[in-house]
């Protein structure tokens, strides 16, 4: 399965929305788009995955390394999924307590993290 990406913004953060698999034949795409995002200004993300149905260490890494290029220009990277087996990834790796996890976009827009 191939890696879908679009993004927007909304409420002054850049939207990312993810589809597919990440993992280590995919993940290069998504780390070429985060990369490209804070190269061009925009410091606070927030990566929507609620299209993704699959999620290997290679796809975490790329998240943490997006995380910290925002961090370094005092952005955010916040993350929106509701999928059990894709935040289990998360609870097991201790990754909920370095990334904030939304249930919507909408909530990742407005939240104060």
């Amino acid at each position: 399965m191939d890696l879908s990406l679009s993004t927007r913004t909304e409420g002054g953060r850049t939207v990312v929305e993810v589809g597919g698999e990440i993992d280590v034949y995919t993940a290069p795409k998504l780390r070429e788009q985060l990369v490209e995002l804070v190269n061009d200004g925009s410091y606070h993300l927030i990566v929507d995955m609620e299209g993704v149905d699959f999620l290997d260490s290679t796809g975490l890494g790329v998240l943490v390394g997006g995380l910290k290029r925002v961090r370094a220009h005092e952005g955010s990277l916040r993350l929106v999924c509701t999928q059990e087996r894709i935040l289990k990834i998360f609870r097991i790796t201790g990754l909920t307590k370095v990334f904030p996890i939304h249930t919507s976009v909408e909530e990742a827009v407005n939240a104060t993290d």
